[in-house]
């Protein structure tokens, strides 16, 4: 049986300073830090298929009564075929949201040098987004999300708990996770763990009793250091006739998925305006009852995964489109990442502004959404400053993503 441990609010950065990589699973939302060590129970791998079913058989054999609750951590990946990585915890630590001493110093990162090879190179992507223009052109897509990767090494091992910290106090509204992944079975290195750790935007869906919650991010750009030009950018993004179209495009297909689930469903005639550190987005949030009390987070989420905003639409043609053009493969990227106990509540966020980590290597991965109007430089430019979210965590500049 999981143990679990309810602390107060002063102690979730206890939660942060207690994370171990390899180990723990790290989530922190603006509503509660989660700390998990160790696996009791874990999927079987290769299990894909009927994922929402097998969770639930896993949780209720890791209950010992009925008064327990159990609970699974981890990431499901891009592509719903292939596994995901989930665990039933032999413990849990939740606290309140995450606290940071306004007046306390930053602890900067360690002085470190990178060599960066650009996975496709700039050059390569813009054609990229050329061919996904094409298919929108001839009425394939309607939208396609095209994302690039900076494959970055170090001299030193990366510090994960150091990263997790800084973009946890950098990212103050946002959600960040620091997940295990298994290791390359390819690779001859000892160092096989890996771990997927980032600070993302965007809620996919989160279940508290019979309330959904969905808050789907489209339509981006970047921010600027300048006060007014930063307004400025803000207000243009909000009268975007392209980025209010991606976003609307976005809407309707998550509006579309939770429908089957609710028996209400609130979805705003309009988007708001959120920013990160980097980003100003379109936001739209979106609010549900739901009809089964069986219906868990879960398998909710799954159902709008992936969505039109890390994916495109039509998805399966985009999904198609995506491997045919990218030269990598997302793996966790563009998945989701997150939490569900046996009572069917439970947080899930879409992995993005994230970065794999396997000893002295990074991955870090960035998308922009192409859509009719988009051009090749403009969503190279979104990529670099969605890049920004891992690369001031780790200490460096925007230069290194030109």
């Amino acid at each position: 049986m999981t143990t679990f441990t309810v602390s107060t609010a002063e102690k979730a950065t206890q939660l942060l300073e207690d994370y171990q990589a390899g180990s723990s699973f790290f989530f922190s939302s603006p509503l509660r830090t989660l700390l998990a060590r160790g696996t009791l129970l874990s999927l079987p791998k290769g299990e894909s298929g009927k994922l929402a079913e097998h969770v639930d058989e896993l949780l209720k054999h890791a209950k010992q009564s009925e008064e327990d609750v159990s609970i699974i951590v981890g990431a499901v990946p891009f592509d719903h075929r292939r596994p995901a990585q989930l665990v039933v915890p032999t413990s849990v630590q939740i606290a309140g949201p995450l606290h940071f001493d306004a007046n306390a110093a930053e602890n900067p990162p360690a002085s470190t040098t990178y060599e960066i090879e650009p996975v496709p190179t700039p050059e390569q992507f813009m054609r990229g987004v050329e061919s996904g223009l094409a298919r929108l052109e001839s009425g394939e897509l309607c939208k396609i999300v095209l994302s690039r990767t900076l494959q970055m090494t170090s001299t030193t091992p990366v510090d994960i708990h150091q990263l997790l910290k800084n973009l946890a106090r950098k990212n103050k509204h946002g959600y960040t996770f620091a997940v295990d992944l298994p290791g390359d079975e390819e690779s001859d290195s000892r160092y096989s763990k890996r771990t997927l750790i980032g600070a993302s935007p965007e809620l996919l869906v989160s279940r508290t009793g019979m309330t959904v919650t969905a808050n789907p991010l489209a339509g981006s750009t970047p921010r600027s250091k300048d006060p007014i030009e930063d307004q400025k950018r803000a207000q243009a993004l909000l009268a975007s006739a392209k980025d209010l179209h991606e976003h609307a495009v976005v809407i309707d297909a998550v509006a579309a998925a939770l429908r089957p689930f609710c028996r209400t469903l609130e979805v705003p005639e309009s988007p708001s305006l959120v920013h990160t550190e980097t980003m100003w987005h379109l936001s739209t949030t979106i609010t549900g009852e739901l009809s089964d009390p069986s219906t868990s987070s879960l398998e909710v989420a799954l159902a709008m995964h992936p969505t039109p905003a890390v994916c495109g639409t039509p998805t399966d043609l985009a999904r198609t489109a995506i491997g045919e053009i990218e030269p990598f493969d997302r793996e966790f990227y563009t998945g989701m990442i997150g939490w569900c106990n046996s009572q069917g509540d439970g947080d899930w966020v879409v992995t993005i502004r994230c970065a794999e980590v396997e000893d002295r290597s990074m991955r870090l991965y960035a998308g922009a959404g192409v859509v009719l109007g988009s051009s090749p430089e403009a969503e190279l430019a979104e990529t670099s400053a969605k890049f920004r979210t891992m690369l001031h965590a780790m200490g460096l500049n925007n230069e290194t993503t030109s």
